[in-house]
């Protein structure tokens, strides 16, 4: 086999096909990123002339013009002029209060300003703010004290679910807000009277229910207005104790449980009996929920250094 083929190898032959496209490198991704990158700062930049006023504009330009003693017209002199790129201006707080003051402007150096050039005046003296400021603080103390008379509203109420032997009694007591102050109602209602009828002596529920009350009473600093009320029923009796007079023996006594209690006498500020002139009915006079005991934690009365005041007693129609 050997010698027929002369002992010679086979040949093989490879043949090599070369691709179509040449390989070109990543260079083209690094400049496709930077014009990516500079269309957006275009862009950017766009949008943020677009959100600035004609003034902060204007501000910007100062800031880039040659520098003089005074190359701004705004007052603090910094690039966007004392104000932010939020037309709203600077972030702030929405539980302080904040005032805005005019200023006259002045120039560095004592000068006249381009105002004072043209004519204009300007005060001697700057604004008075003492004003401003003491109704932005006469408005946070309102707004404490009603966060605080929600408080003691909602405590009494709680207190009153809590105890089984006074949920009988939540329909006697009524709590509002009025503009004298947080108002509590002791009141009567059918086959649960709050007094013996022409006398002034407490049951003991009623007692119970005073309790409830001055625990959250003596809690607030406010002072106290005491009134007792009855229907429209003529008292029986001598024609020389009426119910004016009742009504006053009633609102007396609930100061005088309220003293023993815990609440400081210097905190009742009146004692009012008004007999039936101010209903709490007042299409039905002769109701029974017309009879009842008023308690008011009397506004702007609590503030801090702000003491009680003992104001004589006295029976008003």
């Amino acid at each position: 086999m050997a010698e027929r083929d002369g002992g010679k190898q086979p040949i093989i032959l490879k043949k090599i096909k070369k691709g179509g496209h040449a390989h070109h490198g990543g260079a083209w991704k690094v400049a496709y990123a930077d014009f990516v990158t500079a269309m957006m700062a275009f862009f950017l930049l766009l949008w943020l002339l677009n959100s600035v006023t004609e003034e902060q504009l204007q501000g910007i330009s100062n800031y880039f013009s040659p520098v003089v003693i005074s190359g701004s017209e705004s007052g603090a002199g910094g690039m966007l002029g004392g104000r932010s790129l939020s037309e709203d201006g600077a972030r702030i707080s929405d539980k302080a209060p904040v005032v805005s003051l005019d200023l006259p402007a002045v120039r560095a150096g004592g000068g006249p300003t381009a105002s004072e050039q043209a004519g204009e005046t300007t005060p001697d003296t700057p604004p008075n703010t003492e004003t401003a400021d003491q109704e932005d603080l006469d408005r946070a103390l309102r707004e404490r004290e009603q966060r605080a008379f929600d408080r003691a509203r909602d405590a009494l109420q709680a207190t009153i679910e809590a105890v089984p032997s006074l949920q009988k009694l939540g329909k006697s007591l009524l709590i509002d807000d009025t503009t004298e102050g947080l108002r509590i109602q002791i009141v009567d209602q059918e086959g649960l009277a709050m007094f013996p009828r022409g006398d002034a002596e407490m049951y003991l529920h009623t007692r119970r229910l005073m309790e409830a009350v001055a625990k959250v009473v003596t809690r607030m600093p406010q002072r106290l207005a005491i009134t007792g009320h009855t229907d429209s029923t003529p008292f029986a009796g001598d024609g020389n104790y009426t119910n004016w007079e009742l009504s006053l023996d009633r609102a007396n006594a609930a100061r005088r449980e309220l003293m023993r209690l815990g609440v400081p006498e210097d905190r009742i500020s009146r004692v009012v009996g008004k007999a039936d002139r101010d209903p709490l009915m007042a299409g039905d006079p002769a109701n029974l929920r017309n009879r009842r005991l008023s308690i008011v934690l009397l506004r702007g009365t609590g503030q801090p250094g702000e003491s009680g005041v003992a104001v004589p007693l006295e029976s008003r129609p």
